[in-house]
């Protein structure tokens, strides 16, 4: 049983390793020697647990994206769809701007945007699937008339990017935009104004009215 137990240890020491690894510094660069002196364990246990680079990046994306689901998914679990969308929104910028360990996925995934493996296009509706049908369920949910697929994806798109900017953006950017500083105030204007617009977009196209 100790032995059982120091090897789930020791897996997921690797794994939160290449969390950090990964969104660092992206697949292509990150190495597995700089992996396991991380995790404080050797070579021979990633090729054990994991086969290859590739298979942990793989198995890195699952790991560190749980976590992130779950966290989607109860936000998105009850109240009504106004109220699950401004929560929805609110949850996406606050990791989008979050400093510490919140923001692993962020990072993970905006590395695969700027330098695309394939790895990970087997898993993606795997892992992503149920959060999306979840949002797709709240902006119909706002609409009064029945919308075609493309446009409820475009609707999806708009709410997404509207946030995703935070991650994409240097901060010093955005404060020479905004002509103040990027403090937790302006992050609350910023979720607010992106809430707003959102509810008026979706109402515009679904025919709701407030």
């Amino acid at each position: 049983m100790a032995k059982r137990q120091d090897g789930k240890e020791t897996k997921l020491r690797v794994l939160n390793a290449a969390c950090d690894e990964f969104s660092q510094k992206g697949f292509r660069d990150a190495t597995v020697a700089d992996i396991c002196k991380q995790a404080g364990a050797n070579m021979a246990s990633v090729n054990y647990y994991f086969g290859d680079k590739a298979s942990l990046y793989v198995e890195t994306w699952r790991h560190i994206y749980y976590d992130f689901k779950e966290s989607v998914l109860s936000v998105l679990e009850s109240g009504t769809a106004e109220e699950k969308l401004r929560r929805y929104i609110r949850f996406l910028i606050e990791n989008y701007t979050a400093r510490d360990d919140v923001k692993k996925f962020s990072r993970l995934y905006l590395m695969e945007l700027l330098n695309p493996t394939g790895l990970i296009d087997d898993i993606w509706d795997e892992i992503v699937d149920p959060s999306r049908e979840k949002l797709h369920g709240i902006v119909r949910g706002l609409m009064d008339t029945e919308v075609d697929e493309i446009k409820l994806v475009l609707c999806e798109l708009s709410i997404i990017n509207q946030c995703r900017v935070l991650s994409t953006v240097q901060e010093t950017d955005l404060e020479r935009f905004l002509k103040r500083p990027f403090d937790d105030d302006m992050i609350q204007q910023m979720i607010d104004h992106i809430i707003e617009f959102s509810l008026a977009g979706i109402r515009a196209i679904g025919g709701k009215k407030d």
